[in-house]
Protein backbone atom coordinates (compact mmCIF):
# COMPACT_ATOMS: atom_id res chain seq x y z
CA UNK A 1 0.00 0.00 0.00
CA UNK A 2 2.83 2.39 0.83
CA UNK A 3 4.50 1.76 -2.53
CA UNK A 4 1.27 2.62 -4.31
CA UNK A 5 0.95 5.91 -2.41
CA UNK A 6 4.55 6.75 -3.28
CA UNK A 7 3.79 5.94 -6.91
CA UNK A 8 0.80 8.31 -6.89
CA UNK A 9 2.96 11.04 -5.41
CA UNK A 10 5.66 10.45 -8.02
CA UNK A 11 3.11 10.89 -10.82
CA UNK A 12 2.87 14.53 -9.72
CA UNK A 13 6.42 15.13 -8.45
CA UNK A 14 8.23 13.54 -11.42
CA UNK A 15 7.11 16.08 -14.04
CA UNK A 16 7.89 18.96 -11.65
CA UNK A 17 11.43 17.66 -11.17
CA UNK A 18 11.76 17.24 -14.93
CA UNK A 19 10.72 20.85 -15.58
CA UNK A 20 13.17 21.99 -12.91
CA UNK A 21 15.97 20.00 -14.57
CA UNK A 22 15.04 21.51 -17.94
CA UNK A 23 15.38 25.07 -16.65
CA UNK A 24 18.62 24.28 -14.83
CA UNK A 25 19.99 22.81 -18.08
CA UNK A 26 18.78 25.81 -20.06
CA UNK A 27 20.47 28.29 -17.70
CA UNK A 28 23.75 26.48 -17.07
CA UNK A 29 24.64 24.78 -20.35
CA UNK A 30 22.22 25.51 -23.20
CA UNK A 31 24.50 23.94 -25.83
CA UNK A 32 24.87 20.63 -24.04
CA UNK A 33 21.51 18.93 -23.41
CA UNK A 34 22.06 16.57 -20.48
CA UNK A 35 18.38 17.10 -19.65
CA UNK A 36 17.39 14.38 -22.12
CA UNK A 37 19.03 11.69 -19.98
CA UNK A 38 17.21 12.85 -16.88
CA UNK A 39 13.98 12.86 -18.91
CA UNK A 40 14.64 9.29 -20.02
CA UNK A 41 15.17 8.02 -16.47
CA UNK A 42 12.30 9.95 -14.94
CA UNK A 43 10.06 8.95 -17.84
CA UNK A 44 10.75 5.25 -17.34
CA UNK A 45 10.13 5.58 -13.58
CA UNK A 46 6.94 7.57 -14.28
CA UNK A 47 5.54 4.86 -16.57
CA UNK A 48 6.33 2.16 -14.00
CA UNK A 49 4.59 4.23 -11.31
CA UNK A 50 1.60 4.73 -13.61
CA UNK A 51 1.30 0.96 -14.15
CA UNK A 52 1.53 0.38 -10.38
CA UNK A 53 -1.31 2.85 -9.74
CA UNK A 54 -3.47 1.43 -12.53
CA UNK A 55 -2.93 -2.10 -11.19
CA UNK A 56 -3.94 -0.98 -7.69
CA UNK A 57 -7.09 0.68 -9.03
CA UNK A 58 -8.04 -2.47 -10.94
CA UNK A 59 -7.47 -4.68 -7.89
CA UNK A 60 -9.42 -2.39 -5.58
CA UNK A 61 -12.23 -2.10 -8.12
CA UNK A 62 -12.40 -5.87 -8.43
CA UNK A 63 -12.50 -6.32 -4.67
CA UNK A 64 -15.23 -3.68 -4.36
CA UNK A 65 -17.26 -5.43 -7.07
CA UNK A 66 -16.79 -8.82 -5.36
CA UNK A 67 -17.89 -7.41 -1.99
CA UNK A 68 -20.92 -5.74 -3.58
CA UNK A 69 -21.87 -8.99 -5.32
CA UNK A 70 -21.54 -11.03 -2.12
CA UNK A 71 -23.57 -8.49 -0.10
CA UNK A 72 -26.26 -8.47 -2.78
CA UNK A 73 -26.47 -12.27 -2.83
CA UNK A 74 -26.61 -12.50 0.96
CA UNK A 75 -29.40 -9.93 1.27
CA UNK A 76 -31.58 -11.02 -1.66
CA UNK A 77 -31.58 -14.79 -1.31
CA UNK A 78 -34.19 -16.26 1.07
CA UNK A 79 -32.95 -18.54 3.85
CA UNK A 80 -32.82 -22.18 2.83
CA UNK A 81 -34.75 -24.81 4.76
CA UNK A 82 -33.66 -28.36 5.08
Amino acid sequence: MYKTLRAVRFLFVGPVVLVLCFFINLMTSPHHWWFQWAALGIGIAWVISLFRVIWAIIVLGGLAALIAYIRKECHTSPPKRL
